[in-house]
């Protein structure tokens, strides 16, 4: 095979995976121009159209379809390979990427990061912020990181995080103007600030629970956000009642800018695990990352 083959192969793979030139285009460092005639190429020298292109998506055809069944487990062959290669360095190398939600890489990879990274120069690691639950075999991501309740069966997981708690909260000038909640049922006398989950669209139904009795609680309020931070601030001014993670809000309430009720509605549930598919062999940097992060309590 040509070298120029196997470049097109790779577009061909990210462009499908991608389901856009643009974003293909970006990871590849190179044109949507240059991508474009890429693909003409390959399924000119291989007379079938791999790819149907409408102004809006990019999706295989079945042909392509069929291409991709073959090129994803040779590609995966070789970057096992090429991470058994890294071995042979003095040090732990190569790039590690990895799924996550944006607490979690704040929270729990971050501050590993930072203190693992200076003493490995020849690793690097790319993080993407993703609220769904990506398909790290499809995607091409060495590991993701998760709550330890939303785990696939079918992954290793290792736990990277102790456990976590939600707090509703609400600011000492809120509840000025206002009784204090004491039943998830006291919720629908309040303005409260609801989410919007980013990986379904839908509003976030507040999960509550005490002495394994669980409660459901659809709320209503003035204000929807799909963001952490926002709600933090809608709730800090007053503005209502939010419910967030413990840990955002710790400095709040320690400095009494916000007030936590029904505390005794939010127990803990288990925190965040790092999940990788049982069939990779993880490279010397990844074996490094793993143990950087894993949690001991």
């Amino acid at each position: 095979m040509q070298r120029d083959e196997l470049i097109d192969l790779n577009a061909f793979l990210t462009v499908a995976e991608e389901r856009s030139f643009t974003r293909a285009a970006a990871k590849l460092g190179t044109s949507q121009s240059t991508l474009s005639h890429t693909i003409r190429r390959l399924e000119a020298r291989i007379g079938v159209r791999l790819l149907a292109r409408t102004t809006r998506s990019v999706a295989p055809t079945e042909a392509g379809e069929q291409l991709l069944a073959t090129l994803r487990p040779a590609l995966d062959s070789i970057d096992v390979r090429l991470a058994s290669l890294s071995e042979l360095r003095d040090k732990p190398a190569g790039t590690i990427r990895i799924t996550t939600s944006e607490h979690a890489a704040t929270t729990v990879l971050w501050p590993a990061l930072e203190k693992l990274l200076p003493a490995y120069p020849d690793i690097e690691v790319e993080l993407s912020i993703d609220p769904a639950l990506s398909d790290i075999v499809t995607e091409r991501f060495d590991a993701g990181v998760r709550l330890g309740e939303a785990l696939a069966k079918d992954m290793i997981a290792t736990r990277i995080g102790p456990d976590l708690r939600m707090a509703v909260v609400g600011s000492p000038a809120y509840f000025k103007e206002r009784p204090v909640p004491r039943t998830p049922q006291d919720l629908a006398e309040h303005q409260c600030i609801n989410r919007r989950q980013q990986s379904s669209g839908a509003l976030y139904v507040w999960e509550l629970e005490k002495d394994g009795r669980e409660v459901r609680v659809r709320v209503d309020g003035q204000l929807t956000f799909n963001n952490e931070n926002l709600i933090v601030c809608a709730a800090t001014a007053g503005l209502g009642l939010g419910f967030v993670m413990e840990d955002d809000v710790r400095a709040h309430l320690a400095d009494h800018r916000l007030v936590r009720v029904l505390e005794d509605w939010s127990p803990s549930f288990p925190g965040y695990h790092l999940y990788y598919p049982s069939r990779r062999q993880p490279s010397a940097a990844f074996a490094v990352l793993l143990e950087a992060l894993r949690y001991r309590g």
